[in-house]
């Protein structure tokens, strides 16, 4: 069992830049992997960044050069540093947690939170 909490979002302009933070209920040592995923209105929801347990990181290509995924272990938090923001960065940004342990994999959503780019 995984909470996952986010928050940072809000709305800037074209060309600015937000710092988005998870912070999972648990040690995320225990997690094997965590990401960020975005939808926006009448779209599908899609992988933006992923950071694995070992280090691995993954970028949608649309935010490669611009958004930086870390994570503080000691903090429970994962964080989605976005720079040079577009308008079409607009979406609602998720967090995921994936856990495989007894039972096999399990995956964890947060509530979601907002980012507005206005041009």
């Amino acid at each position: 069992q995984v909470q996952l909490v986010e928050s940072g979002g809000g709305l800037v302009q074209a060309g600015g830049f937000l710092r988005l933070s998870c912070t999972a209920s648990r040690s995320i040592s225990s997690i094997n992997a965590m990401g960020w995923y975005r939808q926006a209105p009448g779209k599908q929801r899609e992988l933006v960044a992923h950071i694995g347990s070992g280090g691995r990181i993954d970028y949608a290509d649309s935010v490669k050069g611009r958004f930086t995924i870390s994570r503080d272990n000691a903090k429970n938090t994962v964080y989605l540093q976005m720079n040079s923001l577009k308008p079409e960065d607009t979406a609602v940004y998720y967090c995921n947690a994936v856990r495989i342990g007894v039972g096999g994999r399990n995956d964890y959503w947060g509530q979601g939170t907002q980012v507005t780019v206005s041009s």
